[in-house]
């Protein structure tokens, strides 16, 4: 595993490991953005089929590694989960790491899954960043429920068609091109709470930037040049990543839509 980073944007191109960013819902359910879905059981006989199709069709890419949300400092954690899984002494929770992550890269016969989350301490305390609190509190109430009314609105609309849609087509909608723009503007909505003397949502935004920064960071140190990663995370992180991906000249990007099963 590479210990340090590249060199910048004049990384030959042919020497650019490929990256394949697959956005998720949370498939466990875990209740923690402004507004969720309604996931469907996926541990059900027919979900557990489709899901197994979907890794079939992520097999088919041949990714040299596999890495999740799931902290870097508890790699050993996820080390230990998965030799527990590959000697078939774990069953599977309804998470996306373990739905996914952990059958695709047992299917490929890889020797761990990359944890590359974060969740370090930003500057400063966390009224600083409580821009919902701020809003309640200082004339921005209405602003805040328009926001997320409507972010809300779109959510129980996908729950509603991932009841009657297969688990790959979930993946296909929550990948195409357009769902992760859409889904990046709610962040310059944030950003708009607060005013002059006080910013907390730029403050959180600025927090969500860093944090991508640095999972971006720690997928740059799992790899080498040649490697092909296969990248599982919250839908919300993939537009950020897939930016700085590109932008940075460090990866060659892949199309999620050419490996999800139609």
């Amino acid at each position: 595993m590479s210990q340090a980073l590249w060199p910048l944007p004049d990384r030959e191109q042919d020497a650019r490991p490929e990256l394949l960013l697959i956005g998720s819902p949370h498939l466990a359910n875990p209740h923690r953005d402004l507004a969720n879905n309604v996931i469907p059981d996926v541990l059900t006989t027919t979900r557990q089929h489709e899901i197994e199709e979907l890794v079939d069709g992520l097999a088919q890419w041949k990714p040299t590694r596999v890495a999740v949300e799931s902290t870097a400092a508890d790699q050993d954690g996820l080390d230990e989960r998965f030799s527990e899984y590959c000697a078939g002494r774990l069953s599977l929770t309804a998470s996306e790491n373990d739905q996914i992550g952990l059958r695709l890269a047992r299917r490929l016969g890889l020797p761990r899954i990359h944890a590359v989350d974060c969740f370090d301490t930003q500057p400063g305390t966390d009224a600083d960043y409580d821009f919902a609190r701020w809003a309640q509190e200082h004339g921005m109430r209405e602003r805040l429920d328009a926001l997320i009314a409507t972010q809300q609105v779109e959510a129980n609309a996908t729950s509603k068609d991932m009841t009657s849609t297969s688990v790959s087509q979930w993946y296909r909608s929550i990948n195409a091109p357009r769902t992760r723009q859409l889904m990046h503007r709610v962040y310059y909505d944030i950003a708009l709470i607060g005013d002059e003397s006080y910013t907390p949502g730029v403050n959180w935004v600025a927090g969500w930037y860093a944090r991508n920064l640095r999972i971006f960071g720690h997928l740059l140190r799992v790899c080498e040049p040649g490697d092909r990663l296969l990248v599982l995370y919250g839908a919300g992180h993939t537009y950020w990543l897939e930016h700085s991906a590109r932008e940075s000249g460090q990866f060659t990007v892949v199309d999620p839509l050419a490996w999800l099963p139609a």
